[in-house]
């Protein structure tokens, strides 16, 4: 079959390798749709914390069971799918909290022993397989798996007010945040962003406000409209050096900034902000099982997130398709390849 991966830096290649031999708790996916994740992006340019070339890439997937081991009992063969892609080890203090995607020894698409999804198959334990519903794409499928981010870094605030949040950063995962929240109950969403379509691509989705830190002064803008107070949190979905800091200085004392955006190099940080209005600063690791449960359930149900999806490629278009969403010489928010059609 084909699978692509990162060989260097800034490099994908389309290489043959053989179908994945399922365990018996093991089903055997026939992969119709993959999204390309930041991560990947992080992989792709060797700033990734511990995905290293040689690699294939990719964790969101769709597909059709083609294949079951002989203790898979919630399956069939045709069933129409997706993944929840991280296996923990079952035994330490996390797991044992439901806390998998904490655990120091899990396995994801991409590490040793389990293969990535930007492949023509790819096995999973029954356990983390999740149905699609009659009547719901393959290409929604794919974005169960990014929705759960999102919904895990808003079940991660404990301010209990939902009057006022702002995201910091309108890519896949800021949009999918704005989505959780307006689905959560948030009265007024304030999103920020460097690149026009994604602003009004927050706006559609149904922000309050959505402002541009390089045309405007966004703590100044968010200050106003909260009438000097703050926002109740600050959601931190992209990375740059004074991020954070416009994070703090837009929250309301007693509120909270979460750092959903995996920022790989050290910045800058003001502390006094933090301790002066007793602003929790608090983090959100990808997703416990329970939100992609939810994601499932939200998708399942027939939310709408079709928008999302600005390209579609083709397996051998995998360099293609990194490249777009690294240089953005297209407006792009969720880039989905079609592995098999």
């Amino acid at each position: 079959m084909k699978a692509a991966f990162v060989v260097d830096t800034n490099k994908v290649e389309i290489q043959d390798i053989d179908v994945p031999v399922i365990g018996n708790d093991e089903v055997l996916i026939k992969v119709k749709n993959v999204g390309v994740c930041g991560s990947d992006l992080h992989l792709f340019k060797g700033t990734h914390a511990f995905r290293k070339p040689p690699v294939i890439l990719g964790h969101e997937i769709a597909g059709e069971i083609v294949e079951i081991g002989k203790d898979v009992t919630k399956f069939k063969i045709g069933d129409r799918v997706t993944v929840e892609p991280h296996i923990g080890c079952g035994e330490c203090e996390f797991c044992q909290k439901d806390l998998v995607n904490l655990c120091l020894n899990k396995k994801a698409p991409g590490t040793p022993g389990w293969i990535g999804t930007f492949a023509e198959y790819f096995n999973a334990p029954e356990k983390t397989v999740y149905k699609i519903a009659d009547g719901i794409s393959y290409e929604m499928g794919t974005l169960v798996e990014p929705l759960a981010v999102a919904i895990h870094a808003i079940d991660r605030i404990t301010v209990p007010e939902k009057d006022t949040i702002a995201i910091l950063g309108s890519g896949t995962i800021g949009l999918l945040t704005l989505v959780a929240a307006r689905e959560a109950g948030y009265k007024n969403i304030i999103c920020t962003d460097t690149q026009q379509f994604n602003l009004d691509m927050a706006m559609e989705q149904g922000a309050t406000l959505a402002l541009n830190p390089l045309e405007e002064d966004v703590v100044a803008k968010v200050l106003e409209f909260t009438e000097g107070r703050g926002v109740d949190v600050a959601l931190v979905c992209a990375g740059s050096k004074v991020i954070v800091d416009q994070a703090s200085s837009m929250t309301r004392r007693r509120g909270e900034v979460g750092i959903v955006a995996m920022i790989t190099e050290q910045i800058p940080v003001n502390t006094y902000n933090f301790v002066f209005n007793e602003i929790s600063l608090f983090g959100a690791m990808t997703y416990e099982t329970k939100d992609f449960a939810k994601a499932s359930k939200m998708i399942n149900n027939g939310l709408d997130l079709n928008a999302f999806v600005t390209q579609r490629m083709d397996l051998d278009e995998s360099q293609q398709a990194l490249d777009v969403l690294d240089q953005k010489t297209e407006n792009v928010v969720k880039v989905l390849i079609e592995v098999n059609k």
